[in-house]
């Protein structure tokens, strides 16, 4: 089906591929908007399927499935990259769909999405091809050790990735476990941040504030709005995120994952889709990330992305949490402070290293917030 630029107004059906915790706040926000929602996914108790209008369950590449879902939408998004991109291009037979199949097939290749990016100019870190411990000794010779090998695809959360140390190490990573890799330079940087822009259909792009992150075992473990970083480098790393939506014609959402390094931006990875990064703008600005999905993939305008406060912060609640604190968090203890939000993401299990829920805390400064966020964590277990 051709794209249009027409909005699709409030009272039309948004399809929505993936029924994670991604697809469920953007359904939330979707229907506040007036939309209704359909969510295809696999299974029928998933996070987006519980406050859904409609679910279509189904294996993602089932044509089956994906008719009866398609069928049924206006426009269609999705809530994360590795869906196949056949899927995706299934749907866009029925219904205008975000971002496409193409964009998508770049975003789960990171050979591919560097090389998309780098031949756009843009500041990436630098990176090798590689297949085999010979061929990261050779790939050192302008990289240096230690070196970052990585999946070119499926990795998510450190998944498929692995540091190097020297080339004594290289036969530590699985070669055979995947047809292809990827070496990057290990990149001492100041500090890690991420933007979180817009793009519709027709190019208009809008960015939330910088955020800047810190991780634990390779998974987002908080997140602070504004970055810590100056004015101008903020200016610079919004441009470059929304040349980067540009580059890779992006509909809708991408998150720009970048390493500060000597007062410069560095892109590190991307990903076409809300980001973890942006949860607290649900309560921090005056548009929430995925308030504004909806508004880019509908070709609606764009909403403002200030900051409703001083600043904020967000600590994601694992898995691990629920053990610490013998099954049941702490909740009460938390949840009479002002400026504290509590979002848990309806899933069953609670198991080490799973995403199930994020607190935000609002106030004046990014390091008020963080002491706040962080301690209010720590009551909960």
């Amino acid at each position: 089906m051709a794209q249009t630029t027409a909005p699709v107004l409030p009272g039309a059906t948004i399809g929505m591929v993936g029924g994670g915790q991604l697809g469920r706040m953007f359904a939330m926000a979707a229907a506040s908007m007036g939309y209704e929602v359909v969510v295809f996914c696999e299974r029928d108790d998933a996070p987006a399927a519980q406050v859904a209008q409609r679910v279509v369950v189904g294996a993602l590449d089932d044509n089956d499935a994906v008719d009866q879902f398609a069928e049924q939408c206006d426009v269609i998004t999705l809530e994360f990259e590795n869906i196949p991109a056949a899927t995706i291009a299934r749907c866009s037979g029925f219904a205008p769909t975000y971002p496409a199949a193409s964009v998508l097939a770049t975003a789960q290749d990171r050979m591919l999405e560097k090389s998309t990016l780098r031949d756009a100019s843009l500041p990436v870190t630098p990176f090798r091809k590689v297949e085999s411990a010979e061929s990261l000794s050779i790939a050192s010779e302008d990289l240096g050790w230690p070196l970052i090998v990585k999946t070119t695809r499926s990795g998510y959360d450190g998944k498929g990735q692995y540091r190097v140390e020297s080339r004594d190490h290289a036969d530590d990573v699985p070669w055979r476990s995947v047809d292809a890799w990827i070496a990057e330079k290990c990149i001492e940087f100041d500090r890690e941040v991420s933007v979180v822009v817009a793009r519709t259909i027709d190019g208009r792009c809008r960015c939330f504030p910088v955020f800047e992150n810190s991780h634990h075992n390779h998974i987002l473990d908080v997140t602070v709005a504004p970055a810590r970083i100056n004015v101008e480098l903020a200016d610079e790393a919004c441009r470059v995120a929304m040349d980067a939506a540009d580059s890779l014609g992006v509909v809708g959402l991408l998150c720009v994952e970048f390493f500060v390094c000597d007062q410069k931006v560095m892109i590190n990875e991307v990903a076409p889709r809300p980001h973890n990064s942006g949860h607290l703008t649900i309560e921090a600005c005056e548009t929430s990330q995925f308030e504004q999905h909806v508004r880019a993939v509908c070709n609606l305008p764009l909403g403002s992305t200030s900051l409703r406060c001083g600043a904020a912060a967000m600590a994601n609640l694992l898995g691990d949490l629920w053990d610490r604190s013998g099954g049941v968090p702490a909740w009460e203890d938390v949840l009479g402070e002002s400026g504290i939000s509590l979002h848990l993401y309806g899933k069953g299990a609670a198991k080490p290293g799973r995403k199930m829920g994020h607190l935000t805390v609002t106030g004046k400064d990014t390091e008020q917030v963080r002491r706040r966020v962080v301690e209010a964590r720590r009551r909960l277990g």
